[in-house]
């Protein structure tokens, strides 16, 4: 359960039994409790941690207030290991939500520009099944939203650890408990506008990440899946304009909208990118795919005249051509936090030259 190969008490247990022998040859006391098992899940994690674990427990109920107050008209509670400070590696920051209308919920993170997933989990407990709906955010947190009707916010719910009332937070419980946690810690700079505190490298690193999981036509794709191919376009770039920040990040993100909407990734990636990108990244990553028909001769005549009269044509070209070249199996590339880190370096010095 530490490492995440298995997510729930109940499973873990059955499967722990089964590798010891004793199939279904044993009685529930016999194996250990929820708590049992969290608690000796903590000295691993502080073990292997250290006081990383507890700096980042600071930071994810920071950004758990944060979230929260965007989420205030849901009226939501921060609950589980965030608040309760069993946190490990990989922990998602736990929030109760509750509305009648899941869009409503969604329409909050599309203006904040967090990627996010909708799951509905069935489960079927004591003979009756129940249909949850979790909203996956990432930033620079995962969060697990949980979506509960409106008629439920009094509602208390029992924790599968303990069988006692879940512990809870309210905006309001989560400022007065931050205050006597952290006494130097100043909750009202918390309540800055968050535009101004977003790490774009944080945002470009969550929009890349799932990228991974896209395995593409190995027709066109033979490399694997789009973040690898991504990389690799990067690498290229790199080698091509090595100081040319707009055009890097372009190559690197081109593709970030077929984790989003395969359907329509062009689109995704500049709705989700907004503003977060130049003017000159976003018309790269716009037409990357004209360049491709520009040069098949598939693209209309008055769409090509547009694309040659801009003055970013020749870069455009050229990131079509290390669009195509970056699809070679096996080739070595950075990871993810190394070219958003060589990128940030060339917008450091640019402020510095400004300067």
């Amino acid at each position: 359960m530490y490492d995440r190969v298995e997510s729930e008490y109940f499973t873990a247990k059955r499967k722990a039994a089964k590798q010891l022998g004793l199939d279904s040859r044993y009685r529930p006391k016999d194996l250990p409790s929820n708590r049992e098992i969290r608690d000796h899940i903590q000295i691993l994690a502080c073990l292997h941690e250290g006081s990383q674990r507890t700096e980042n427990l600071q930071a994810m109920r920071v950004a758990a207030l944060k979230l929260m107050r965007h989420l205030r008209s849901f009226r939501p509670a921060l609950i589980g290991s965030t608040f309760t400070g069993h946190v490990r590696k990989g922990s998602d920051i736990d929030i109760h939500v509750f509305s009648d209308q899941i869009a409503a919920v969604t329409m909050v993170l599309d203006e904040l520009r967090l990627p996010y997933d909708v799951e509905h989990k069935r489960i079927i407990k004591h003979s009756e099944e129940r249909i949850f709906t979790h909203i996956h955010a990432t930033g620079k947190f995962s969060f697990e939203l949980t979506v509960y009707p409106e008629n439920k916010a009094t509602y208390t719910f029992k924790s599968s650890i303990t069988g006692k009332a879940i512990e809870r937070a309210t905006i309001a419980e989560l400022e007065q408990f931050l205050r006597q946690e952290y006494p130097t810690l100043s909750i009202d700079e918390t309540e800055e506008d968050d535009e101004a505190e977003v790490d774009h490298y944080d945002f470009f690193r969550s929009l890349l990440q799932p990228l991974e999981a896209v395995k593409q036509n190995p027709k066109y794709h033979p490399e694997g899946d789009a973040l690898y191919h991504s990389l690799q376009v990067f690498e290229l770039a790199r080698e091509s304009r090595a100081w040319d920040q707009e055009f890097l990040l372009a190559a690197l993100l081109h593709d970030i909208g077929k984790a989003i909407e395969p359907g329509n990734h062009v689109f995704a990636a500049l709705d989700m990118l907004g503003d977060a990108i130049t003017p000159r990244t976003a018309f790269l990553i716009e037409h990357h795919m004209d360049a491709h028909a520009y040069r098949d001769r598939t693209l209309g005549h008055r769409a090509g005249v547009r694309l040659t009269q801009s003055e970013d044509f020749e870069d455009l070209m050229l990131l079509r051509e290390l669009d195509v070249g970056g699809r070679q199996r096996g080739v070595e590339v950075c990871t993810v936090d190394e070219a958003l880190d060589y990128i940030r370096a060339l917008e450091d010095e640019s402020y510095l030259d400004a300067e």
